[in-house]
């Protein structure tokens, strides 16, 4: 498969640049949210989307936010998942023909009171969809954090996030430990190590991938709890507004489980607009779930290409296509009936044979090389260092002997 090439010059990241590459396009974002609001509007909304596209792609592929830094190229991944979330979202707005509505919540009678500035923002922001009527039937996670005010709630929230700050970035260092000088750092490079057997081989990059998911899971977390805190502390939201985004993916017992309850559910609604909804048109339900995750996938390779220009679709779209093909062979296979130790163990081999997969496109193209929290605390790093160290030479060891 050719790789998809995108433009390689860029501007670096200023006050001026920002304001005139980025802003843009959030500007034409935040309209469109407005106008879906209202009746009668979805004729302005096809003529501005095409003009959002065009500002959004120009956003993508024109600026770096890595300000010349090559460590800090990692933004550049951001910006682009950035502009592809806006052109996306203003599609899906733009089609739609009645105006979206906000919901009560659950503990309240009232309907809530409209105010069309903050509603627009909150349906930017509100990647879910919590208490909206378009995400109706999504599952929400229970609470696990005290509701009794909201300072009981944002400092809860607050203890986790640092919880996970560190963790993620403790994980990310030992990952970084395995190979500082090849997918460690920012020049990529794969995670298997083709010096070992393959039975070893394959053990060593399963670990990696164990911990990159991890340290994944940890980061979402963290970021996820941060801005609870914001949002409860400072934009006053209810504590309802802002339920629990991930639960415990290792306790997964099925795919479907772990990828409809468990994993964060943030761009589930673009991945069926752009992929679910197409396919189910054209193969029925099997396609829908199989072109969800394709769209996943290609939506993963865009992100990529901010950071390794050359990164080849099929490293993100074979392993995401497979998530779907998985959950297609699982519910042929035992119906909605997964679950016990079986389905456990079922779950977790398939994530973490794709995952191999999955892992070594990003550490090809750099990305697990980015900075770490802990890379400057050096008596939490050394120690990190010299474990991984050693039990990569153990492996070695034991590969030479007869």
């Amino acid at each position: 498969m050719l790789p998809l090439r995108l433009p390689t010059t860029r501007v670096l990241l200023t006050t001026e640049t920002f304001a005139y590459r980025v802003l843009p396009p959030v500007a034409c974002c935040f309209a469109t949210a407005f106008l879906v609001l209202l009746p009668r509007t979805q004729s302005v909304r096809i003529a501005l989307w095409p003009i959002t596209a065009i500002l959004a792609f120009r956003a993508a592929t024109s600026l770096d936010m890595s300000m010349g830094q090559p460590k800090l190229a990692f933004l550049n991944t951001d910006l682009h998942l950035s502009m592809i979330y806006i052109a996306a979202r203003t599609l899906e707005w733009t089609v739609q023909t009645k105006p979206f509505v906000r919901m009560a919540r659950q503990s309240s009678t009232d309907v809530p009171k409209q105010n069309l500035v903050l509603d627009a923002i909150d349906l930017i922001c509100n990647l879910r969809g919590c208490g909206w009527d378009w995400s109706q039937g999504m599952y929400i996670l229970p609470e696990t954090h005290p509701t009794s005010s909201r300072l009981a709630f944002a400092t809860s929230a607050l203890v986790s996030g640092l919880k996970h700050i560190f963790l993620s970035g403790t994980i990310h260092s030992a990952v970084k430990s395995f190979s500082p000088d090849t997918f460690g750092s920012v020049d990529g490079g794969t995670i298997f190590d083709h010096s070992l057997p393959p039975h070893l081989r394959y053990l060593r990059s399963s670990i990696i991938a164990t911990l990159c998911a991890f340290a994944i899971y940890s980061l979402i977390k963290a970021n996820y709890e941060i801005t609870v805190v914001i949002c409860v502390l400072i934009f006053r939201q209810h504590p309802e507004q802002c339920p629990p985004l991930i639960d415990s993916p290792w306790r997964a017992t099925s795919l479907r489980e772990f990828w409809s309850r468990r994993w964060h559910q943030w761009f589930r609604r673009i991945f069926i607009f752009l992929g679910g909804n197409p396919f189910s048109l054209l193969f029925g339900r099997i396609g829908g779930v199989i072109g969800a995750f394709l769209a996943s996938g290609f939506i993963h390779h865009l992100q990529l290409l901010a950071i390794d220009p050359s990164s080849e679709m099929w490293r993100m779209v074979l392993p995401f296509g497979m998530m779907g093909t998985g959950m297609v062979i699982e519910r042929a296979v035992s119906g909605n009936k997964t679950g016990g130790w079986m389905g456990w163990m079922w779950t977790m081999w398939w994530t973490l044979l794709w995952g191999n997969v999955l892992v070594d496109g990003w550490a090809r193209a750099g990305m697990l090389g980015s900075p770490s929290i802990v890379d400057g605390v050096m008596p939490i790093r050394q120690p990190i260092e010299r474990l991984v160290s050693t039990f990569d030479e153990y492996l070695h060891a034991i590969s030479r002997k007869p």
